[in-house]
């Protein structure tokens, strides 16, 4: 089959997506016109009811197939006054691959690029464009990765019957959306059930009633029937259109090795993924380290930061990019494994275009602090924007250690609570140690099944390991209320924590690291011992 007549099949596919909810509706019309003929009083009325109730989801998924105003990623958009090289590039590639250049720039937070279209009558007539360029993706990329990346997203709408092709790729976005609306819905009214009886149980639990068990599954049962429906049909579409899917992906890969050189276009196919994980782990490890003391980044380094940790870390990355995807994301992926595309044009004939020619791709913008410093602005929720801005990195690692241990919640400290009827804290359970009474409360902690049956010797062997890493936390959450510990930030390696008394050399450090673990050790010992461990700790401040 030519790419025209699966173009087509695509095209008669994605209307049937529209004819099943015509269908449907018809169907439940049937049966509303038929119980109010053959039944009477509150029967039909509840028929005619439960059809309502289905209906609601089947029209909603008529209109959730349309692309709503404005539902792109969030971001920053830049005008070409104030991003002429950027624009300038963006202008260039679009011309050389033979298309019509995006009406819209706009920044977002993102290891991704895309281009967008508000199309009409299903895509067969275009409409304005944007493009989407991931401020991350700018920082990992070189100028000629960038150039390769565009290039690709280019190719998507360049080709042989570009309408029909772009109608494809849009087809299975805009499936993939409504079938992911209809278990949003799902799951809110079934989050909102489960809320509901949650606050009635605890209401029957404080009268001093036995709580009903929790049971949603009826919440969202119309949504979840809806979403079956209509993921079978997406199912049929994807597999219909994956071969064509896929044979653009590779046909936007060769136009890519076209304009920007085989070299660039390898390398970038091997950058993504590996900035991907990374960003990932810059989100979670650097960006997001202060969210629990309300704490932000330097003001420009929520997302600035990111290439200062990708320098730090350049051998690992390296690693990362001998270890491409050989598979799929999932079966209706319309993407080919990583793998296979930079294998096929690696197999291309050189071109003598180098893959690291033109500098990083963040120096084409203009200003890239200011930008930085702006798209967080853009992205942020306006609570988040409201949190306090850490002067140095530093800090906002003290500062959320700070807070992390101030508030550390572990099954010893429910168990000490609940043992001692007062407030969990280290003094309280060195006096249930020292009352010999710490394999007593370890039995109020959470344990398997066979640490349970245990005893004597075996027990204590089972929840040793977990009242050890508890123990040491709250350790080190008495010297953190203290103001004495010490926390080291790195770009290259975790954080680590200088304990008091340590010395600025390694051996120093290392010493007092292996004293407060044999402390810890004999407090936990069979017969426990806690004058090591309270030798350690700061003597209680005085009242005045």
């Amino acid at each position: 089959m030519g790419a025209t007549l699966r173009a087509l099949r695509a095209l008669v596919l994605l209307c049937g997506f529209y004819l099943l909810g015509l269908v449907l509706l018809a169907a439940l019309a049937a049966l509303d016109v038929a119980s109010v003929t053959w039944a009477h009083g509150p029967v039909a009325g509840k028929i005619v009811l439960v059809s309502v109730v289905l209906a609601i989801p089947v029209v909603r998924g008529m209109f959730m197939l349309r692309t709503p105003k404005g539902d792109g990623p969030v971001g920053l958009a830049v005008t070409e006054a104030a991003e002429p090289r950027l624009w300038a590039l963006v202008r260039e590639l679009a011309a050389a691959t033979g298309t019509r250049a995006p009406d819209t720039i706009v920044l977002t937070g993102d290891v991704n690029a895309a281009v967008s279209e508000d199309p009409r009558l299903l895509g067969l007539r275009p409409g304005p464009r944007s493009l989407y360029l991931g401020v991350p993706l700018l920082t990992g990329l070189t100028e000629a990765q960038l150039k390769a990346v565009l290039a690709h997203e280019y190719g998507h709408f360049t080709g042989g019957d570009t309408r029909l092709s772009a109608l494809v790729v849009r087809g299975r976005v805009q499936i993939g959306r409504t079938v992911g609306h209809f278990h949003a819905k799902a799951d809110g009214k079934e989050a909102a059930e489960r809320t509901r009886q949650q606050q009635a149980a605890a209401k029957r639990t404080a009268k001093g009633k036995k709580a009903k068990e929790i049971d949603t599954a009826g919440a969202g049962v119309t949504y979840r029937l809806m979403a079956a429906i209509y993921t079978a049909y997406a199912k049929l579409y994807m597999r219909a259109t994956l071969s064509t899917a896929r044979a653009q992906e590779y046909a936007a890969d060769l136009a890519a090795a076209r304009i920007a050189g085989r070299d660039a276009t390898a390398s970038a196919l091997r950058e993504i993924p590996v900035l991907a994980t990374a960003h990932d782990f810059y989100l979670e490890s650097y960006a997001t380290l202060g969210v629990t003391a309300r704490r932000l980044p330097p003001h420009g380094q929520f997302f600035g930061g990111f290439g200062r940790m990708l320098t730090a870390r350049e051998a690992e990355l390296t690693r990362l990019r001998e270890k491409l995807p050989t598979e799929p994301a999932s079966p209706y992926d319309s993407h080919p494994p990583i793998a296979d595309r930079v294998l096929r044009i690696e197999e291309l004939p050189a071109d003598g275009r180098g893959g690291q020619d033109g500098g990083p791709a963040l120096a084409l913008l203009a200003d890239p602090a200011r930008t930085l410093a702006a798209l967080e602005d853009a992205v942020l929720t306006d609570e988040v924007r409201q949190f306090e801005r850490a002067g140095e990195w530093e800090q906002l690692l003290g500062c959320s250690m700070a807070a992390g241990l101030a508030s550390l919640d572990t099954p010893l400290h429910r168990a000490l609570a609940f043992y001692t009827k007062d407030r969990p804290s280290l003094p309280a359970l060195l006096t249930v140690i020292d009352d010999g009474q710490l394999w007593q409360l370890a039995q109020r902690l959470p344990l398997s099944e066979q640490a349970a049956a245990a005893k004597g010797r075996a027990f204590r062997e089972f929840v040793r390991p977990v009242l050890r890493d508890s123990l040491q936390s709250m350790v080190l959450a008495e010297f953190s209320a203290r103001s004495l510990l010490h926390w080291e930030f790195s770009w290259s390696r975790p954080a680590s924590v200088r304990l008091p008394g340590s010395a600025s050399d390694l051996d120093g450090e290392a010493g007092t690291e292996a004293a407060l673990a044999a402390a810890v050790d004999a407090a936990l010992a069979d017969h426990p011992d806690t004058a090591p461990l309270r030798a350690l700790l700061p003597p209680a401040p005085q009242p005045a």
